[in-house]
């Protein structure tokens, strides 16, 4: 028995373990860990050390790359989209002038009026119609709707 080997495998298996355990959201380590015991088991066999850091790194990358996608759905739940997220390129009207240096303006989205900004700081007067670039906090920022016009 090559006691060198299974501490050097030991050892990394308690640093990729304690590094998962530091950082768990990712779920990299941990398959390290995984390569790192079969490391250590072949170590107890007396395989060559060859074969043992081989089988780590297909082990380890082979786990990495069959079960990150089955992971990470369970890490990364989907995004629900918000009331807030359905505003962004919707259009309205202005309802009172936007003028960012006064910090006056409103707009109507959807039936409900919003405290509104102009996208790049110019007046906006009653009654143009307008697209909901971004929201900041209670703020649709806006621009004016460009009107096509058919020849």
């Amino acid at each position: 028995m090559n006691w060198a080997h299974m501490i050097l495998w030991f050892v990394l298996m308690i640093v990729f373990l304690v590094a998962e355990a530091a950082c768990p959201v990712h779920l990299i380590s941990l398959w390290f860990a995984a390569g790192s015991l079969v490391a250590l088991i072949l170590a107890a066999l007396n395989a060559p050390f060859a074969l043992q850091a081989v089988l780590f790194f297909v082990v380890s990358i082979g786990l990495l790359i069959a079960l990150w996608p089955f992971v990470k759905k369970f890490l990364n739940p989907r995004k629900t989209a918000t009331n807030i997220d359905a505003l962004i390129g919707a259009e309205g009207y202005v309802v009172t002038a936007v003028d960012n240096l006064n910090a006056e303006g409103k707009v109507k989205l959807g039936g409900m009026e919003w405290t509104a900004r102009s996208t790049d700081g110019q007046k906006i007067p009653i009654g143009t119609l307008v697209k909901v670039d971004r929201i900041e906090g209670v703020k649709a920022i806006v621009s004016p709707v460009k009107e096509e016009v058919n020849v």
